[in-house]
């Protein structure tokens, strides 16, 4: 018997529900002592910080902080279990007072981080409260505001005020172009194995994190495995009508040197009545432009030529990665088997190479 690859080192980069969909899935394998199954040996999520909204943007801006919704999801799903102190950090207020909309996670961070004078402290000291199986790190700790001119020509400023505009998004910046990862991100890229870029929402979870100076040529420094992960549905205004090749064309026009070796897409369709609920709300299910022909080699199959000139040529990997319980979700297990799989068909790949010459 073939001991599996063991002592993996994993970042994952994104936001939102995707990224602690994608971080629930793969903290199975965290210290894995299975030799059937893969070991990782370091996690690291590097999350955005641009939410303005919500509990995270009110404590934000009344607090002088990072905002810590995403940062907490991200807690929560690396959490051990499911015990009561995992479900307290998800707990929000309900009344007609000052706390209603506020999760108790965000509170206790924004109140450690003045206690100790120091928003990652803050982090740091709530992942060991929770006994999370990974580490976390803001995309950078400077106070960056997202930007967009969209279609009708308006300049709006702040995510909320993005998403909720529902426009075409025609341009995207940082508030300040010259804001940097933290060395400890740097260095978790450059020893990666496998890096994650999504699932999550294209233009307000995973670009700002690439507009971030420095990480994209960290990224392309690295000898890991560049991995995008694609979302399964639009989202009216920010990605209406795209198909998998708009995503990857728009995440290549704000990082057009990033390399990527794979693009996974989810082959599932999502049920009648999922289709209807979406359809409704103005998203469809996210498929390629155009179809490979019947009778096309497998090889040419799962290859997606973004540009048209070969610069961006991406493997495409489509597997059943849905998991459709009310919202249509990637399912993380799924997610993190598949992410294994193709790290351990690249070794063995290299391997065969090595041992031929």
């Amino acid at each position: 018997m073939t001991k599996a690859v063991s002592g993996l080192r994993i970042v994952s980069i994104g936001g939102g529900t995707g990224l602690s969909t994608l971080l629930s899935g793969l903290k199975a394998y965290v210290g894995a002592e299975d030799l059937e199954a893969d070991s990782i040996e370091t996690l690291t999520a590097v999350v955005t910080v641009t939410d303005d909204g919500g509990s995270s943007g009110r404590l934000r801006e009344e607090f002088q902080i990072l905002p810590p919704g995403d940062i907490r999801n991200c807690m929560v799903a690396l959490a051990e279990d499911e015990h009561l102190l995992t479900r307290l950090f998800q707990y929000r207020f309900e009344s007609d007072g000052d706390l209603s909309g506020h999760s108790f996670g965000n509170i206790f961070v924004a109140a450690l981080a003045g206690v100790t004078g120091d928003f990652l402290e803050a982090i740091k000291v709530s992942s060991e409260v929770l006994a999370i199986k990974g580490r976390i790190y803001p995309s950078t700790i400077e106070d960056v505001t997202l930007l967009a001119e969209v279609e009708d020509g308006r300049i709006l400023r702040g995510e909320t005020r993005i998403v909720d505009s529902r426009s075409r998004i025609k341009r995207l910046w940082l508030s300040r172009a010259d804001c940097r990862p933290l060395p400890e991100t740097l260095e978790a890229i450059k020893q990666a194995d496998i890096i994650t870029i999504g699932p999550g929402s294209l233009y307000t979870s995973l670009i700002p994190n690439l507009l971030v100076h420095g990480i994209v040529e960290a990224i392309n420094n690295s000898a890991a495995l560049k991995i995008y992960i694609c979302n399964i549905m639009t989202q009216p205004g920010e990605t209406e009508g795209f198909s998998i090749e708009d995503h990857l064309r728009v995440l290549f026009e704000y990082s057009p040197e990033l390399q990527l070796d794979y693009a996974i897409a989810n082959s599932t369709l999502v049920t009648k009545a999922s289709r209807e609920k979406y359809l409704a709300d103005g998203a469809v299910q996210v498929k390629f432009k155009a179809e490979p022909a019947p009778g096309t080699p497998a090889e040419q199959r799962r290859k997606i030529d973004v540009d048209g000139d070969s610069k961006h040529t991406i493997r495409v990997i489509r597997e059943e990665l849905l998991n459709e319980t009310g919202l249509v979700r990637h399912d993380g297990h799924k997610l993190a088997r598949l992410l294994l799989k193709i790290q351990r068909a690249e070794r063995a790949s290299a391997l065969t190479i090595v041992n031929t010459q």
